[in-house]
């Protein structure tokens, strides 16, 4: 298993790069925007799951052939890339379901936030590059190399979820507080769309 010295080192990274903003962020603001806090938070739970999906690939070696092959790499990223795209074109179409969801005592669901969270998640070709080159520095060769990938990617998907927590909450705080001008969040929900629109976008053109 991992020494206490890579554990330091590994915790550390991670937060570094948790923090830099990057897919998973600018997803989480983009949903507390465009569908509230609540689904916002759900959808950040997806989204560690989905990280917990990469985690598994890379552990199983799946995750290098992916980083290895240049047909599978650019299939990961298109599909993620597009869904993305799809979520804040539904925005924006659907822009006024963010003021019937306020007036409503069950908010407007296209799509359960936790799948939606997932397959964001477990598409973003930049993490599972990113776990085939970081997670096996902070693993023992003599141990069980699958089983100490996926305890470290366990710990860093709960950090990402604890750090997107934290920015959906508020982000949709945020929300709340142009809501008490309905007509606002017509506005917001389309912002919220074209947030996600342009991550999309930039997910297709950055190699």
């Amino acid at each position: 298993m991992p020494s206490s010295s890579q554990w330091v080192t590994f915790l550390v990274a991670s937060i570094l790069f948790i923090q830099v903003p990057g897919p998973s962020l600018l997803f989480t603001i983009g949903r507390a925007l465009t569908v509230g806090r609540r689904e916002a938070l759900l959808s950040v739970v997806g989204n560690g799951l989905g990280l917990l999906v990469q985690a598994a690939l890379v552990a199983v070696g799946l995750g290098a052939v992916v980083a290895a092959s240049a047909t599978a790499y650019t299939a990961v990223k298109v599909l993620g890339a597009a869904y993305v795209i799809w979520l804040g074109a539904q925005a924006i179409r659907h822009r006024s379901d963010a003021r019937r969801a306020m007036a409503e005592s069950e908010p407007v669901r296209r799509g359960h936030p936790v799948r939606i969270g997932l397959t964001v998640g477990a598409t973003n070709p930049k993490t599972i590059v990113f776990f085939v080159a970081f997670l096996p520095q902070f693993t023992d060769p003599g141990g069980p190399v699958a089983l100490q990938t996926m305890l470290l990617g366990l710990v860093f998907a709960a950090m990402a979820v604890a750090s997107d927590t934290v920015w959906a909450l508020a982000a949709g705080t945020a929300r709340q507080w142009f809501a008490r001008r309905p007509e606002r969040l017509d506005a917001l929900s389309a912002s919220g769309g074209t947030m996600m629109i342009g991550l999309g976008a930039t997910m297709l053109t950055v190699d």
